[in-house]
């Protein structure tokens, strides 16, 4: 004890700070509580964090307080004064920082902002390095909020690394046994360092070789013979190995397909030489935006966990050489017709296969297909250029990377692509929800097939479920369930410094205890006096406490103690207050009898804190509906009589009799005053005196 008080005798003299950054809220407790733990244990002093004052040694307790009482009064100095408002009423540094961690590790506004970040977080223009640096500091601030394993954050980073790491990402998954993390965050560092090394090379010979292939230079054969050459059909742009002539077209180019009929005449493709051109960010953003519009939540019992927003190649593809849409899955229609007069379909490779029938395809919401031909043995599921922009009076833009559909009556967009492998694929957008296709279906066909946009006006239109009343399920004895809420803060602090107050209604006898807090933080100690009473006045335990979700109501030692007494709290869910309904109309109960006492009065508005006093008061001796006209006090103590003393009207003026004893015989034997209310705890009123303002 004598080497650690000698140590931190010498670090107060130079004023020490903890850290710059001082606590502000839950947005940066992360940070602030790493470098507190980090100043304690530099000084040796971490057990002060974690130790309580009546675990030490009756021997080293008066030292030890004093050391403590210098290391609080350093850590006041590293909040915030707002926030330190709230927790000043600690004065030991295990309550502080108990009660510190109990207010900003569990926010909702948090979790929310950091879940955000990781969903949208993308490599894109990053490097390596501080992509990786990004996903090390989300994963440290999501685990402080919500554990989950390393290894999400692993696939997190892997779905967000660009597209010219996709092989590297295929070796990863791909690996017989699971890396970790840092393994991971390893082999990328050194790829990293590879590309930096590589394009710090290439950068001299890409000079050389776009002077090469300039039309304007004077060089050999302007760069064509840089281009690879087929030994076996004497072609340039590709090799033997690479040939079609010689091995065939592979599947996924094969994609032409034509009607036989003799009589169908061949129309030209549809693109138009001026359009629309996306940039990548501008695709993804359409991407997002396609999402939210087209997506719906998925039926109970079919929902599956996701956090990532990810867009797929569709398995449409645009063909300017198909007549009519053409489609091998019959799970993609939404109806079929079967007839005898179908087509004959002759596929790319020279085989022909009979149309099975025909019927209805939605591959985008924005983009119906009619007259769509069903042919099992079509490998693939076609888009008919020619047909759609018939049908849908719609233009068509290509470029090297993407494909745009847009309505020319209005303008809008109604349908991407994306080209991979020489075609052009309808890209179907995925939410980071469950995603039900039979849940709209369902909808359109039981409200008689209507026209998309009445199902806009419907989600435009969308409203909550009216709450249901809650009618004879009032608590059968007294404190078996118990409403609370706290009110404030009010922008004038009473005469006492209170601008907060919070009340307990008893749901069976509809009594009310009003207390007044200076801050939130009192609202534990206030509870634990008010338990107290309940359980020596009536020998009654509380049974359950119904709120709503204050951060108050889930601090560390709150929970702890009603955990502890076995009371079930009951939370009311975020953004519905409704389900807090008993107190949070009596509250405004309070607050509007409250504004009228001190409006009819003409009382300073300093003295609210005695008006809702007067408020609780006399509420609870006035009959309720609720209780069928009986009045709450009479019903919880039927023994006592209703009023002590006459009521008398708030802010009225009284004169209040002198007993201090000395006084002048001719001196006057009362004082003006302004009376303020009823004592809880004397048989007697409350008066303000103005000459001596008590």
């Amino acid at each position: 004890m004598a080497t650690k008080s000698s140590t931190f005798s010498f670090v107060i003299s130079g004023s020490p700070m903890i850290t710059s950054e001082k606590l502000v809220g839950s947005e940066n407790y992360l940070s602030w509580s790493a470098s507190v733990e980090l100043w304690f244990m530099g000084q040796g002093y971490e057990d002060h964090l974690v130790t309580q004052e009546a675990d030490i040694p009756d021997v080293d307790r008066v030292q030890w307080r004093k050391i403590d009482a210098q290391l609080c009064s350093v850590l006041w100095q590293s909040v915030d004064p707002k926030i330190l408002y709230h927790l000043r009423a600690y004065k030991t540094c295990f309550k502080f920082w108990n009660q510190a961690k109990g207010l900003y590790t569990n926010d909702i506004q948090r979790l929310y902002k950091v879940a955000s970040s990781i969903v949208n977080v993308k490599q894109q223009d990053m490097n390596l390095s501080t992509y990786i640096g990004q996903i090390a500091s989300l994963k440290e601030e999501f685990l402080t909020v919500m554990p989950l394993t390393t290894d999400f954050f692993m696939v997190l980073m892997l779905i967000g690394l660009r597209p010219d790491l996709e092989t590297v990402r295929d070796q990863i998954l791909g690996s017989s046994s699971v890396p970790s993390l840092d393994d991971v965050f390893a082999r990328l560092l050194r790829i990293s360092s590879t590309q930096t090394l590589s394009s710090d090379n290439t950068s001299d010979s890409s000079v050389l070789v776009s002077q090469t292939n300039s039309r304007g230079g004077r060089s050999g054969n302007r760069g064509r013979g840089q281009r690879p050459h087929c030994t076996y059909c004497n072609k340039l742009g590709h090799t033997r190995d690479r040939c079609y002539q010689l091995h065939g077209r592979p599947p996924c180019t094969a994609h032409v397909a034509q009607s036989s009929d003799p009589q169908s005449p061949q129309p030209p493709s549809s693109s138009t030489s001026e359009g629309i051109f996306l940039t990548d960010s501008e695709y993804d953003d359409y991407l997002r935006y396609q999402a939210t519009k087209s997506a719906s939540v998925a039926q109970t019992g079919n929902a599956s966990v996701c956090l990532t927003h990810t867009s797929s190649l569709g398995s449409w593809i645009l063909d300017s050489g198909a007549f009519d849409h053409i489609s091998g899955n019959k799970d993609l229609f939404s109806s079929i017709i079967t007839t005898y007069a179908l087509p004959t379909v002759t596929l790319a490779n020279g085989s022909q296969t009979m149309a099975k029938g025909f019927g209805f395809a939605h591959p985008l919401p924005s983009l119906p297909l009619h007259s769509v031909l069903f042919a099992p043995e079509c490998p693939f599921n076609l888009i008919s250029i020619s047909k759609i922009t018939r049908t849908l009076n719609c233009s068509i833009t290509f470029s090297d990377k993407f494909v745009t559909l847009q309505d020319r009556s209005m303008g809008k967009t109604i349908g991407i692509g994306r080209e991979s492998q020489g075609l052009y694929h309808l890209t179907s957008p995925s939410l980071a929800v469950c995603i039900s296709t039979d849940a709209p279906l369902f909808i359109h066909s039981r409200l008689g097939d209507p026209s998309l946009f009445k199902f806009q006006k419907m989600l435009g239109k969308h409203t909550r479920v009216s709450f249901p009343k809650r009618l004879n399920n009032r608590a059968k004895s007294p404190f078996e369930l118990v409403h609370t809420d706290v009110w404030g803060p009010c922008r004038t602090a009473s005469t006492l410094g209170f601008q907060y107050f919070i009340t307990f209604i008893d749901d069976y006898s509809r009594c009310t205890w009003l207390f007044l807090m200076k801050n939130r933080a009192e609202f534990f100690s206030i509870f634990q006096k008010f338990y107290a009473e309940i359980q020596t006045q009536f020998n009654i335990s509380i049974r359950v406490l119904r709120s709503d979700n204050a951060k108050e109501y889930f601090s560390v030692p709150f929970t702890s103690f009603m955990s502890q007494h076995g009371i079930i709290h009951q939370s009311s869910c975020a953004h519905t207050p409704q389900q807090n309904g008993v107190a949070e109309r009596k509250n405004r109960h309070f607050v509007e009898t409250t504004r009228t006492l001190l409006l009819h009065s003409n009382v300073p508005f300093r003295f609210w804190g005695d008006a809702v006093l007067t408020t609780c008061y006399l509420i609870n001796r006035m009959p309720s509906s609720v209780l069928h006209d009986q009045i709450p006090h009479s019903l919880l103590f039927p023994d006592q009589p209703l009023y002590f003393l006459p009521p008398r009207v708030f802010g009225c003026t009284c004169f209040v009799h002198i007993l201090t004893p000395g006084q002048d015989k001719l001196s006057a034997k009362a004082t003006k005053c302004i009376f303020l209310g009823y004592s809880r705890l004397q048989k007697g009123y409350r008066c303000y005196s103005s000459e001596t303002h008590r």
